[in-house]
């Protein structure tokens, strides 16, 4: 992670925090997201010799991710898969939601809601699922990282 600090502020990145050990990163540019996905995934592979998918939200859209969460209950059963770019309506279509029942999921924009009361460790609906069924890359955060780094995002 401070090698990702250090990255982020080597491209004019401000006020970079990062939040657990998962590549969670917050901080302030004047970059578009879609040129600073680009940027980074570049720099990390360069750099850092990692080749991945880098994944950002801004302020604005985590805080709506937060509070269009659909399923109530209890935080440690609700994480977010966040996708890379919106899936195409027919493969949203094709998924099953009985899939991993008693798990759910709904799909909103580049979020999917998950639902799992057996918890995630034991579900069905992993990042693999999701990025083979929709064709696009993913990553999931449990409730609590989703709600810190809206917090984060918003100070």
């Amino acid at each position: 992670m401070p090698d990702l600090r250090a990255l982020l502020e080597s491209l004019g990145a401000e006020d970079v925090v990062t939040y657990v050990q998962s590549g969670n990163v917050i901080f302030k540019s004047t970059e578009s997201a879609d040129k600073l996905n680009r940027i980074i995934e570049r720099r990390i592979r360069r750099d850092l010799g990692l080749s991945v998918t880098v994944l950002l939200r801004t302020p604005r859209r985590l805080a709506k991710v937060e509070a269009g969460n659909p399923f109530a209950g209890e935080p440690t059963k609700l994480h977010v898969t966040f996708l890379a770019e919106k899936p195409d309506r027919a493969r949203v279509r094709k998924l099953d939601p009985k899939h991993a029942a008693p798990d759910e999921f709904r799909i909103v924009g580049q979020e999917v809601y998950l639902h799992c009361p057996n918890g995630y460790g034991r579900s069905k609906l992993t990042n693999a699922y999701f990025e083979k069924q929709l064709g696009v890359a993913a990553t999931t955060r449990n409730w609590k990282t989703v709600t810190k780094l809206a917090v984060l995002a918003g100070a």
